[in-house]
């Protein structure tokens, strides 16, 4: 269902701004700030899909991960494993899951959901976003 990261890349000095001195991932979010929102259409489907499920639970995990020809991507899955440390966002009767480590690599991004002629599946807009991989699956 997901259709790619469409235009989320971080410039390397941003991405190197996450960490502190001894390497792990900086803690501290602007709690002013909005980590990631969904759009009307996304948790509209998201809520489809987790009745699909069958399980109430669920809530939708956003994360970035290592990994794609330009070092890092977005994973979604459905989850009903929440850490402490996890920060819970709620959209309607959607609740959003965030690990630490991505927390600061999401605040002001937006999911949205499309189902077009030419355009199918859900696709994150993030404003700290320099650049993507020609796949449009992964960024740096």
């Amino acid at each position: 269902m997901y259709g790619g990261c469409h235009g989320a890349a971080f410039g390397i000095n941003w991405a190197k701004s996450l960490f502190n001195q001894v390497g792990h991932p900086a803690r501290h979010m602007h709690k002013e700030t909005t980590m990631i929102t969904l759009t009307e259409t996304a948790t509209t489907k998201v809520a489809q899909l987790i009745e699909a499920e069958g399980a109430g639970e669920l809530a939708l995990r956003v994360a970035v991960k290592s990994g794609g020809c330009s070092g890092f991507s977005y994973d979604m899955y459905f989850d009903s494993d929440i850490a402490p440390d996890d920060e819970v966002l709620t959209f309607g009767a959607v609740r959003v899951v965030v690990d630490p480590a991505s927390a600061p690599m999401l605040v002001g991004a937006s999911l949205d959901y499309k189902d077009s002629l030419t355009e199918a599946g859900f696709s994150i807009s993030n404003p700290n976003a320099s650049r993507s991989c020609g796949c449009g699956k992964s960024f740096s």
